[in-house]
């Protein structure tokens, strides 16, 4: 499986942070919302607008951390499928993702025993992948391609472990095979953390040895905290030769949109230049309040 060398040495220092009651009722307001979640997801099934109140829930998630959501680009599905790939830093990707978009995900089995957050995913409907068994690759796959056939968008982290943010790592090809045999889209997405004035930060990533209640704990200290998504122009079927150069293309285009390179060591950076960031900011942007 990919090893990330990302690791608290890569935690930004001098974050800006809110005192223990708030940290503390914001645990306890992201809790509830999960909560009311499970409790009408039963009723999801039968009543209208059922992506309004999914994406309401998953806006609800971010508002009770404080986290500011800033969207540059559309991710509306149009009524067919996409596979949706992203780099990879944080728990709160998925979170911001179905806060623009809700999709299905392709998901390590151990996120649907995780607290929190385990069950509001795992109703979601979302595929997993049980990364100790390698042998069912090619099945977990099938079922991606048969999704997206279906017409639904699916998010996926192709780097396969989260990376902090500074750093990233390369796009594994293996879910890109889902795309092609499913006749497809690919949608690159890049995420990225910042604070209010501009910093980026490392805070949020799920790295290293940490728990995720770890994990929990220092977002909900940070102090003007903002996910950016930029929404990249999709990759068409039959673009690519195969999903190595599927791949390819979907990291180099999140890599652009960062202005950044992959860094994993010994391996060249993909070929794609990065974007200037004066025509990343002129890009249309929408934003999602906090709290």
């Amino acid at each position: 499986m990919p090893v990330s060398p990302c690791g608290d040495g890569c935690l930004t220092s001098g974050a800006p942070s809110v005192g223990v009651v708030r940290r503390t009722a914001r645990l306890c307001a992201a809790l509830g919302v999960v909560l009311v979640a499970l409790l009408v997801a039963p009723l999801l099934v039968v009543l209208p607008g059922r992506q309004r109140v999914a994406r309401l829930v998953f806006r609800g998630v971010l508002a009770a951390f404080g986290v500011r959501l800033v969207v540059h680009g559309d991710l509306d599905g149009s009524g067919r499928g996409a596979l949706v790939v992203s780099n990879h830093i944080s728990w709160l990707d998925i979170v911001g993702l179905n806060a623009v978009r809700p999709m299905r995900a392709l998901a390590k089995k151990e996120i649907a025993g995780w607290p929190v957050l385990g069950g509001l995913v795992s109703r979601a409907g979302n595929i997993f992948l049980d990364r100790e068994r390698l042998s069912t690759l090619p099945a977990t796959v099938a079922e991606l391609a048969r999704v997206l056939r279906a017409g639904s968008l699916v998010s996926v982290t192709p780097e396969g472990t989260t990376w902090c943010g500074r750093a990233s790592g390369r796009f594994r090809p293996a879910t890109f095979q889902a795309a092609i045999d499913g006749g497809v889209p690919v949608r690159p997405v890049a995420l990225r953390y910042r604070f209010a004035d501009g910093r980026e930060t490392t805070e949020p990533a799920f790295i290293g040895p940490e728990s995720l209640v770890e994990s929990l704990r220092r977002v909900a200290r940070l102090r003007g905290l903002v996910l950016e998504v930029f929404v990249c122009p999709e990759i068409a079927p039959g673009r690519a030769g195969g999903r190595r150069e599927l791949a390819a293309l979907a990291e180099a285009a999140v890599c652009s949109a960062l202005g950044t390179a992959g860094v994993l060591p010994g391996i060249p950076a993909p070929r794609a230049a990065a974007a200037d960031r004066s025509t990343r900011n002129s890009l249309p942007s929408r934003s999602a309040g906090t709290r």
